[in-house]
């Protein structure tokens, strides 16, 4: 059950790291689009650039704790609370834990947009967790469980959006 159990608790780091996507195409919101970094820069590379947002963290951790929310309401009896505060703790952790990995990203002279395996696929998977920790109980194990499950999952999903078309490379 505990491999059950790290796919169901870290769902909400997982739809938060697609949210900002998505939300990107909501017209009303797509104004919100103040960059993360400001516009300032570190040793003359912009820190993050205009693709990480206040709005695509804020709008990603709440629809996170909305899916934490959900799960507290549909969760089995022997699975551990879930709650809409863990939903947005685990959202704000993946995209921070994303937004991090840019910059690292950047620092290093990698393009934006160009592939950078395997910290793309493990970003948001160790941001998330870290965020967590304050409020849930996560083991070692489970939290290796975790790495190991979305890291696949991201993987397998990166994949079938490249054979549908969707994406330009299979990673």
């Amino acid at each position: 059950m505990s491999w059950l159990f790290a796919l169901w608790f870290f769902l909400p780091a997982g739809v938060a790291n697609a949210a900002p996507v998505l939300i990107n195409k909501i017209p009303f919101v797509t104004r919100w689009n103040t960059p993360l970094d400001f516009g300032k820069s570190f040793r003359g590379i912009r820190i993050l650039g205009n693709n990480k947002t206040i709005r695509g963290v804020v709008c990603g951790a709440l629809i996170a704790g909305g899916v934490g929310h959900g799960q507290q309401l549909l969760a089995p009896a022997d699975f551990p609370e879930m709650s809409f505060i863990i939903g947005v703790a685990l959202g704000a952790g993946a995209l921070l834990g994303d937004a991090l990995e840019s910059f690292f990203k950047r620092q290093k002279g990698v393009a934006s947009g160009e592939k950078w395996f395997p910290f793309d696929q493990i970003d948001y998977i160790l941001g998330g967790i870290v965020f967590a920790l304050p409020f849930a109980e996560l083991t070692l194990i489970l939290c290796a469980q975790i790495v190991i499950i979305w890291f696949g999952m991201h993987l397998l999903f990166a994949y079938i959006g490249y054979k549908l078309g969707l994406k330009n490379a299979p990673i």
